[in-house]
């Protein structure tokens, strides 16, 4: 998540919006968060999910050394 925190900065210069209720002579601390889309994160969260599942599941069959080895040598003969 990115964050841009500017102080001492002129109200007079907010957008208008932002502008309501405040003395456009005073300066204000302004703090912008970028966030994150929901699709985004939940993006992240199942490649992490699946990350971690792969982590720990078994190797398939015999070690694949081995049988690249015996390939190898079915060529050999």
């Amino acid at each position: 998540m990115n964050k841009v925190i500017r102080e001492h900065y002129p109200a007079s210069k907010l957008p208008e919006d932002l502008r309501e209720g405040v003395d456009p002579g005073s300066t204000v601390t302004v703090t912008v968060t970028v966030e994150e889309s929901s699709d985004s994160e939940n993006r992240r969260r199942s490649l992490v999910k699946l990350l971690k599942t792969a982590r720990r599941a078994p190797p398939i069959g015999d070690d694949p050394v081995a049988r690249i080895r015996e390939l190898r040598d079915e060529w050999d003969d």
